[in-house]
């Protein structure tokens, strides 16, 4: 064997070669603190969810509605699940799917923990969306009676869509019509009992998701504009805003072929 292969300085450069090999077979396999994201399911809250009615509204009459309001969602490994180095590279290589952090994807650390916390925040989400379409209408809270079933579907980025739906069973665009003006129309956002509309990530999954089921509308946080321009799908028009008035003013504009606000 040639003497430079065995100096002592050549053993070393050896040793270091496949120390930094195994250290990366052990990181190609080892569990990471993040999650594997992508286009998850949507739910017409004008309709029904697997099988039961999203919107159940008493104490008012409620219209015939055509087309659709969608809720968008996005579909990720369980709480509990790392995924590895592998998986987050080609999830990182694949337009349809995202790689997050694990803390911003789901509340709590503990699987249990945060169903339980998704769960608290979808029935936070139906207790504004209720105020928030009801405070829009100017009608007192004790008079209407609204209950909201989407199924295994967590977290508060329903928000704007219910309220939406709540609005246009109740009162359509307020001269006759639909809000949605019969078209498929789809978003994301949080609301609060004022009616804002808040950010809630993931857009660029859910405005897959939406195209997918036929949207060509889609209402998002203001904040969100940038992200949701990623992978946009053809023949989606994104419209952006802030409140839940500016929301039925936009649907109302765009039925009517006025302009509205844009990304």
């Amino acid at each position: 064997m040639p003497a430079a292969l065995t100096a002592p300085k050549t053993r070393a450069l050896g040793l270091c070669g496949v120390t930094v090999v195994a250290l990366f077979a052990v990181a190609a396999f080892a569990p990471l603190p993040f999650t594997l994201t992508s286009p998850g399911v949507t739910a017409d809250t004008l309709g029904s969810y697997q099988g039961r009615p999203v919107l159940t509204i008493t104490g008012a009459p409620v219209r015939t509605t055509s087309g659709q309001l969608r809720a968008t969602t996005i579909s990720a490994t369980n709480a509990g699940d790392r995924i590895t180095l592998r998986q987050a590279l080609d999830g990182w290589l694949d337009e349809d799917r995202a790689v997050l952090p694990t803390d911003l994807v789901y509340p709590e650390p503990d699987p249990a923990d945060a169903v339980q916390e998704t769960t608290r925040q979808m029935t936070e989400s139906q207790d504004a969306a209720t105020t928030a379409a009801l405070n829009h209408l100017h009608l007192p809270p004790g008079q209407v009676k609204v209950t909201v079933d989407l199924g295994d579907i967590g977290g508060p980025s329903a928000g704007q869509m219910l309220t939406l739906g709540i609005i246009d069973k109740l009162a359509g665009n307020g001269h006759g019509g639909d809000l949605t003006g019969g078209r498929v129309v789809a978003g994301t956002g949080t609301v609060d009992d004022q009616g804002r509309v808040g950010a809630v990530g993931g857009v660029p999954l859910k405005t897959q998701a939406a195209a997918r089921d036929g949207a060509t509308v889609f209402l998002l946080p203001a904040a969100e504009c940038s992200d949701a321009k990623v992978n946009l799908p053809d023949g989606l028009q994104l419209i952006p805003v802030t409140t839940i008035d500016e929301s039925v003013a936009a649907l109302n504009a765009l039925d009517a072929g006025a302009p509205v606000p844009h990304c």
